[in-house]
């Protein structure tokens, strides 16, 4: 395996921003990123590891190895009646996995089609759309210790799995390189139609008991018809969380915003769509020195030619002060971000 120096990090994310590794290393196996971790402990280097890039904002250069992990491999573990368990390795990509899943007719996966990304990168955000986390089918995850080399072993329990938020975010962040993941499937078991712009989509199509492969193919066309491709326009997908208030706030807001959506949250909390406040401030369709807001879907930030991660933090700052300021609520950004500016 190739390690170099100085590389530039522009097509290795999907918003194609500037910024340049210290060092980079693409491992393909086990064994790639076991002598990448070693070669970073040696020199004294921190290590970023790296998936396709799809939830990262470069800001500038970093100090430090990125580490791609780019290894495949499916495979059945154990089997029970109608379910089975799947480990499936990092480095692959993680809408192939879902669309081979539905082709065999396993149930579990379907309504997180098109959600850009690695296998790896999945229980770090604990991706979740129309329904459906990932935490719901994990049984474990697998890595090994950047600081020491040692594999670990997390149990779904053990991941601290929350709204875009896991122990990866957190107590692991940059301390584990994800080497593969167990995921739980049914043979049988319903697909989840319940959320309600996919209920609509099947409705549409006059599937009332829709297949795993249905289900896949609404939120695909769901995705397609609200999300741009970041191959087209380069985007990192949903930049903000949703934010979760209290009742009591979320209330207050609704006697003055009576067409404000919400959603009970559970505990005693209601989420709110960012996109929903990012609009009503005014930011759908803003460009501004080669940033902007998606013109379709306002959680949505794009590189429209600035490839600088600085001025898009810039915007995104301005956008959560806006909604501070009407809405009394912060916004929190999903993206991890990385380097510093030059």
């Amino acid at each position: 395996m190739h390690i170099s120096a100085d590389t530039e990090l522009a097509t290795l994310n999907t918003l194609a921003l500037q910024g340049r590794a210290r060092a980079f290393a693409r491992a393909e196996d086990e064994a790639g990123i076991n002598h990448a971790l070693a070669f970073a402990r040696a020199q004294g280097l921190a290590v970023v590891p790296w998936g396709q890039g799809s939830n990262i904002v470069v800001a500038g250069d970093i100090d430090a190895l990125v580490l791609q992990v780019a290894s495949t491999g499916r495979q059945v573990i154990s089997r029970d009646d109608n379910r089975l368990v799947l480990r499936v390795a990092a480095g692959e990509n993680w809408h192939r996995l879902v669309g081979w899943t539905v082709q065999q007719g396993y149930a579990g996966l379907a309504n997180l089609a098109l959600i850009p990304g690695t296998v790896g990168a999945a229980p770090i955000q604990n991706i979740g759309a129309y329904g459906v986390e990932l935490a719901h089918c994990v049984v474990a995850v697998h890595g090994v210790r950047i600081d020491s080399g040692e594999p670990l072993r997390l149990g779904a329990s053990d991941c601290a799995f929350g709204y875009r938020d896991s122990i990866f975010k957190g107590e692991l962040r940059d301390a584990l390189v994800i080497t593969s993941v167990d995921i739980q499937l049914d043979e049988r078991a319903a697909p989840d139609c319940s959320y309600p712009s996919l209920a609509a989509q099947l409705a549409e199509n006059g599937i009332i008991q829709p297949t795993p492969q249905q289900v896949f193919d609404a939120v695909v066309s769901i995705r397609q018809a609200r999300l741009p491709d970041p191959a087209v326009q380069p985007n990192a997908g949903s930049f903000f969380k949703n934010p979760v208030v209290p009742a009591a706030q979320a209330a207050a807001l609704l006697r003055a915003e009576p067409a404000m959506p919400s959603f009970a949250a559970g505990n005693g909390e209601v989420k709110i769509p960012a996109a929903w406040l990012i609009e009503r401030c005014g930011w759908k369709g803003v460009e501004r020195k080669g940033v902007g807001v998606h013109a379709a879907h306002s959680l949505v930030l794009v590189n429209s030619g600035a490839n600088s991660g600085q001025r898009l933090l810039q915007l995104a700052a301005e956008i959560c002060a806006s909604v501070q300021a009407r809405f009394g609520i912060g916004l929190d950004i999903e993206p991890r971000i990385y380097g510093a500016p030059a």
